[in-house]
């Protein structure tokens, strides 16, 4: 996205609710890589795990995941015990996971 910020889905949601184009949240950069943040809840409330069910729902009502697309990535953090960054996987929209860590020991605990 040559360093530009881009607007978050939930961001996008709670500014111009429920009837938002696919254009409004999806942002092509190099190589024609389509990218997507889903974004969070506010500061202290609210459930992050949510932001990614609500994200991957949206972008499914919208029409973004297209037979051209060879593949599609969610990168989610491992150290939240809230059930909603399973949900790619328990919903069957991951074929592989893998497992990115630093070099820090504890990373391997999160």
């Amino acid at each position: 996205l040559g360093g530009l910020a881009q607007k978050t889905v939930l961001d996008t949601l709670r500014e111009e609710g429920d009837e938002i184009e696919l254009d409004a949240i999806l942002k092509t950069g190099y190589g024609n890589i389509r990218c997507v943040e889903s974004g969070g809840p506010e500061p202290g409330v609210g459930c992050a795990g949510r932001g990614i069910i609500t994200s991957i729902g949206m972008l499914e009502q919208l029409g973004a995941y297209t037979p051209d697309l060879d593949y599609v990535f969610y990168g989610v953090l491992g150290d939240v015990v809230c059930g909603g960054f399973a949900m790619p996987i328990r919903e069957g929209k991951a074929q592989e996971i893998y497992i990115v860590a630093s070099g820090e020991m504890m990373a391997l605990y999160a």
